[in-house]
């Protein structure tokens, strides 16, 4: 089953991550590093915050252990489907209203007439977050059925309304061009919701909100605490789950004061780094935490610890061995994807060395995600959020420290940083004994080979490319 689902995962993050890598090379040949891209980077940094916090940890973890337990699945179903839209679209509404000022919280170092540019570009952007928030419950009811391939595989459909959008109007001028982009957003969000509609219709889910909604009025005592464990739950989550997020939007808050085109290297560097985590951490994690939830709720702790075990391995060897190639070919890596054409020399170096200090902190974000599903299949969220504010705050250190001495590199260094302080902690909650019985196992001195061999091959292939290219 946890291989099975892996690969679901991985092969839909894969589809979707290509798509992406083909939407960025498109922006960075049509857009390049510039104000423009700066200015949908900062439009798109607030929805796709709240994406990666909702669509890749915190609403499924609390959402999912509840809805286990409860015996009222679908009003709880229907009344957390119908709260979270409303607020969500009056949000959306609020920050329209206001979308200068929000404008202005993304990049602060941004002078009144970019802000007033970016404006229109932060409203448009942020309706994409109802959408991604129906995304994330259908696709958590379909994870409690096993059923992982459409949600692992729908991201692509936002990367698809990105790439028609690049595609169709590549041609005009760049403010039209990112209006485009973002209204490319929304079409792709579009389509993930109607993706997982049919899904469900498939698995014969639709029911829950159709009882739900018959139902609406019934407002027990075991409800209210059901309702009550979720929101203390979600909000701990959101905590928890949302340290790589905010520490990427520190990053761009804090770029924005840099040169022109620092947000754009953040964000291109961060893109490739993203990739070995969810094709890998996030895919794994996503798969395990069904189960594991069960698992703990029967009190079946060793086969917990089993498969926990079981994903810890597959993440050593495939993050070791991705963070190693990482900071040995970004530039390499930098100059394939994008540049060309409006992305010059100079963006493509300034963009490798931050990779370089980003991929330093895959392995520790990684593996902090894997062993936090033991504190949030366990119901203990609270401490998760407690381990992130504290990795948050280290961030926040190193970033003011090194954002001077190393400019984008430097924030990308501290985030890396920050995760070390991340998974230490995560594994103390964890317990280090039960971590050191994991870790020493013959397959460590494999992992070791392994990571000399690919160090030696990389050496030489770096040469050939040096010499015929």
């Amino acid at each position: 089953m946890l291989i099975k689902s892996f690969f679901t995962n991985s092969i839909g993050t894969l589809v979707s991550r290509i798509f992406g890598f083909i939407r960025d090379m498109l922006s960075a040949s049509i857009l390049g590093a510039n104000i423009y891209s700066d200015i949908f980077f900062v439009a798109f940094k607030f929805p796709n915050l709240f994406r990666r916090i909702f669509a890749e940890g915190a609403f499924t973890q609390s959402f999912i252990p509840v809805f286990i337990k409860t015996t009222h699945k679908s009003l709880f179903t229907y009344r957390i489907f119908v709260r979270f839209l409303l607020f969500l679209v009056v949000f959306s509404l609020f920050v329209t209203l206001f979308s200068e000022f929000f404008a202005k919280v993304i990049a602060f170092g941004f002078d009144e007439e970019t802000v007033a540019l970016s404006a229109p570009f932060v409203a448009i952007n942020f309706y994409y977050l109802p959408l991604i928030f129906i995304v994330t419950l259908l696709g958590s009811l379909l994870q409690y059925k096993h059923r992982f391939a459409v949600t692992a595989f729908s991201t692509a459909l936002l990367n698809i309304g990105m790439i028609a959008a690049l595609l169709l109007f590549q041609n005009w001028d760049r403010k039209t061009i990112v209006y485009a982009l973002s209204y490319g957003v929304l079409l792709g969000g579009i389509l993930q919701v109607l993706a997982h509609v049919i899904a469900l219709k498939k698995e014969n889910l639709c029911k829950l909100f159709r009882a739900g909604f018959a139902h609406r009025k019934r407002n027990d005592a075991a409800l209210q605490a059901t309702q009550k464990s979720f929101n203390r739950s979600f909000l701990h989550s959101i905590v928890g789950n949302s340290t790589p997020q905010i520490v990427s939007f520190v990053d761009t808050t804090l770029a924005s004061f840099l040169v022109t085109g620092s947000i754009s290297y953040l964000y291109y560097g961060n893109r490739i780094f993203q990739l070995p985590l969810a094709l890998f951490a996030i895919a794994l994690t996503t798969g395990i935490f069904p189960k594991m939830t069960r698992l703990l709720k029967a009190n079946d702790e060793a086969e917990a610890t089993r498969l926990l075990s079981q994903g810890f391995w597959i993440l050593a060897f495939l993050l070791t061995t991705s963070t190693l190639g990482g900071c040995m070919l970004s530039r390499e890596i930098v100059w394939l994807l994008f540049e060309r054409g409006s992305f010059s020399s100079h963006d493509a170096e300034v963009t490798s060395w931050v990779l370089a200090m980003y991929m330093l902190g895959l392995i520790p974000f990684g593996l902090s995600k894997l062993f936090s599903l033991w504190l949030y299949a366990s119901m203990r969220q609270k401490e998760a959020a407690v381990i992130a504010m504290y990795a948050l705050g280290t961030n926040l250190l190193f970033s003011f420290a090194l954002i001077q001495p190393m400019g984008a590199a430097g924030l990308a260094l501290a985030g890396s940083l920050s995760a070390c302080v991340l998974l230490s902690l995560t594994i103390r909650s964890f317990g280090t004994q039960a971590f050191f019985a994991i870790l020493y196992d013959k397959k460590l001195i494999l992992l070791a080979l392994v990571l000399v061999a690919e160090a030696v091959l990389l050496y030489f292939f770096k040469e050939f490319l040096h010499v015929h290219f």
